[in-house]
């Protein structure tokens, strides 16, 4: 009987202001050998936190380095290795995702440096939606634009749709709220992704921690035509507006719920309205799913944020969703149930780099 041989791979997952890590030790089911998150990162010092990874998991040789990459656009359908072109054509979508992709090509160049002869692979949070189906895919505008909606937070999803499979393995139609500073949701069927809320870029959908989400196009034409220029009003609708703006004074979710406890209207209007974009999208998503067989809450807002996962779940009894309160507060960090209605609602911790490592191996 052949003997299968321990593979060790580093994941790194770098986002706009920070980089986790994870080294894992193959076959499945994976050891986690070393993680860490390294936060508060300006742009320019994403190489810096590569290398800092890099030594903090010294000592164990690692065989293979997988990283995120946020837009694939319509180069890239899967992980694929990096070489000189591929990297070249990730910074080519930089237009398509200012905030990550130019920060990833960073990191992979920091990984190519310091890992010279290890393979290095490229894993896109764009592969997973590339099921999505026509009606889901297309903008309402000329084909010669070049233009459509490809979605985002796949890794997340592709790791949680496998878990919720454990879980509720008769479920069909499946809808998974993943819920951070950036924020959206997915319609599943039968694991498969078939819509989800953010489009061309990550700024289409919901409310999120300094994004506008969804907004008229005529009020960005407006913004241009008052005089501010397409940098003014990108970093206005990326950096300036979602929570932070409708607060007036953080994206913080954890704050912003203590405040409207506290009877701040600024802050209760926040949490209205970010609850009410989920859960709209939630009854569309069902709709699109001609019905629901579960819907499961992930990331940072989703994960650890019980409050505003009962708002959100508030309006949705129609559904056969029903909270069960001392479940959802229950001071917990594992896979869970925290509902007793009809259509079961769970909390699904996601580990986008054990995911961005078991397809850095595929």
């Amino acid at each position: 009987m052949a003997v299968q041989t321990s593979v060790n791979i580093l994941a790194i997952n770098p986002g706009s202001s920070s980089l986790k890590f994870g080294l894992y030790r193959f076959p499945e089911p994976a050891d986690v050998l070393a993680s860490g998150d390294i936060k508060e990162i300006a742009a320019d010092e994403m190489g810096q936190a590569v290398n800092e990874a890099l030594k903090r998991v010294s000592g164990t040789e690692i065989h293979a380095a997988g990283c995120r990459v946020v837009h694939g656009g319509d180069t890239f359908l899967a992980p694929v290795r990096i070489d000189d072109e591929v990297l070249a054509k990730i910074a080519q979508l930089a237009d398509l995702a200012p905030l990550h992709n130019p920060i990833a090509v960073t990191a992979i160049d920091a990984l190519r440096t310091a890992l010279p002869g290890v393979p290095i692979v490229a894993v896109f949070d764009t592969a997973f939606h590339q099921t999505l189906p026509p009606v889901a895919r297309h903008y309402a505008v000329p084909d010669d634009l070049n233009i459509r909606r490809f979605g985002f937070h796949g890794i997340s999803y592709a790791w949680v749709s496998q878990r919720l499979a454990a879980h509720v393995p008769s479920a069909k139609r499946s809808i998974i709220c993943h819920l951070g500073n950036g924020a959206s949701v997915c319609a599943l069927a039968d694991g498969v992704s078939v819509d989800t809320s953010m489009g061309l870029t990550p700024m289409e959908g919901l409310v999120m921690g300094t994004r506008s989400g969804d907004i008229d196009p005529g009020a960005i034409l407006y913004l241009l035509r008052s005089g501010r220029c397409a940098a003014e009003v990108d970093d206005l609708l990326n950096h300036k507006s979602g929570l932070a703006a409708l607060s007036g004074s953080t994206s913080d979710m954890k704050k912003i719920v203590d405040a409207a406890m506290n009877g701040d209207a600024r802050a209760t209007l926040a949490l209205d309205l970010f609850c009410y974009r989920v859960s709209k999208y939630i009854g569309s998503y069902a709709a699109a799913l001609g019905g629901l067989d579960c819907l499961a809450f992930t990331a940072g807002i989703g994960e650890h944020a019980p409050a505003v996962r009962e708002h959100i779940c508030a309006n949705l009894a129609f559904l056969g969703i029903e909270i069960d309160e001392p479940l959802n507060r229950a001071p917990r960090s594992d896979e869970r149930l925290i509902s007793r209605g009809r259509v079961p609602v769970l909390v699904i911790p996601t580990n986008e780099e054990l995911q961005i490592a078991k397809e850095t191996r595929a």
